[in-house]
């Protein structure tokens, strides 16, 4: 059996002596898997993804990612730990807007220190697999929202990274839009990416995961294989 690609044990995270954001909190996932972080606001699913992502560490218990102890890693170290294990992708895009978008793509290859014809090799395969090749030389401000979080995705993808997080990913779009980033991710999904998904919405997280962990109050409440994945195909 695989060993896991994220293991979370008995993790909690408290801000300025407040209650818990998580309590207690342990998750396994398996590399592959799709899972989607379902929750309300204050549930404590962004804070699980901060966590996961380095962009924050645990009060206590242990955060492990690709066999790396992510709760001990020093700011460099979280760093390039995003830099080579980790893509993410945010609802409201993130891109630059004085840079085109192959130059947003490039960005992270480069300091990663990808030899430049490489990274615009890749870029431009990215881009063209996600269907916006045409639009490699325009700036993100002359792009619809559904364009841009492609671009995001290319972004997040160049690397070739272990673990795909998204939050919110389509919190920003619109239905024809949203439905295309849920195909997107769903081909990303068959294709062996293993993807964590952060929503509130449990139509995005039956139609793009195939495992749902319910959050309530910063404990796992449930946790279980969906049935419907892949319908927005």
């Amino acid at each position: 059996m695989a060993m896991p690609v994220i293991e979370l044990r008995d993790v909690s995270r408290r801000y300025d002596g407040g209650p818990p954001a998580l309590c207690d909190t342990s998750l396994s996932i398996s590399p592959g898997e799709a899972v989607a972080i379902l929750g309300p606001s204050g549930s404590g699913k962004s804070t699980l993804l901060n966590l996961i992502a380095g962009l924050d560490r645990p009060s206590s218990g242990t955060v492990t990612v690709a066999g790396v102890r992510v709760d001990k890693l020093t700011e460099a170290g979280s760093a390039r730990y995003r830099r080579d294990k980790i893509g993410m992708v945010f609802q409201f895009f993130n891109l630059l807007d004085d840079l085109t978008v192959i130059d947003n793509v490039v960005l992270p290859a480069q300091l990663s220190g990808m030899a430049r014809d490489a990274a615009h090799r890749r870029a431009a395969e990215l881009l063209g697999a996600l269907g916006v090749a045409r639009h490699a030389a325009a700036y993100p401000g002359r792009l619809s929202g559904g364009e841009r979080q492609r671009v995001a995705v290319a972004r997040a993808l160049i690397n070739r990274p272990t673990l795909l997080l998204a939050d919110e990913p389509t919190g920003a779009l619109d239905t024809a839009s949203g439905d295309d980033v849920k195909r997107l991710l769903n081909d990303l999904h068959a294709d062996g990416q293993t993807i964590v998904l952060v929503t509130h919405d449990l139509a995005l997280a039956e139609s793009c995961a195939t495992r749902v962990v319910r959050l309530v109050d910063g404990q796992v409440v449930a946790d279980g294989r969906t049935v419907t994945a892949g319908r927005a195909r």
